[in-house]
Formats: structure tokens, sequence, C-alpha cells
């Protein structure tokens, strides 16, 4: 079972390669996506990083949470489901 991962305070020039980059450190990464506006296309500064088991998010989320990335400390925790 996969976990998904909220990353946020992201440089407006991360793109979701760059994003699995950074994560694939930590385990396997099943699905990185940087969130970008519909109309623009411009990064809107998060996105969702989707790790192949638990352990492998519970590490990648404690080695990266707070960490610097281009001069933005990162935010990084659980993803909350979303509601409809």
């Amino acid at each position: 079972m996969s976990t998904n991962i909220y990353v946020g305070n992201l440089t407006f020039d991360t793109d979701s390669r760059r994003l699995e980059d950074l994560f694939s450190e930590h385990g396997a990464v099943t699905k990185a996506q940087v969130i970008t506006d519909r109309e623009t296309g411009r990064s809107r500064g998060f996105g969702f990083v989707e790790m192949g088991s638990a352990e492998a998010a519970e590490k990648a989320i404690s080695a990266l949470n707070g960490k610097d990335l281009g001069g933005r400390q990162l935010t990084v925790n659980l993803a909350k489901e979303r509601s409809r």
C-alpha cells in the first residue's frame, strides 16, 4: 500500500522530477507531482509524493521536514484525505 505525503513551501522552479529525486533518496517513489496553476502553468508552491511503503514515507518525512531547499524550509507531512 502506498502512502501519500504533502510537501509545502516549494520554490516556484521546483518541478515534479526534482521532487521525485529528492524523495527517492529515502525509498521507492510511486508518483511525485508539483501542483500547478491551471491558467498560468506556474507552480503553486506545493506538491504530493506517493511512497511505496509507510516505512519509506516515515523515513522521508523525518529526514525532509524542515530541510532547506532553494532557500526555503520544506513542510513535509502525511497528506490529509480530501473531503468532497
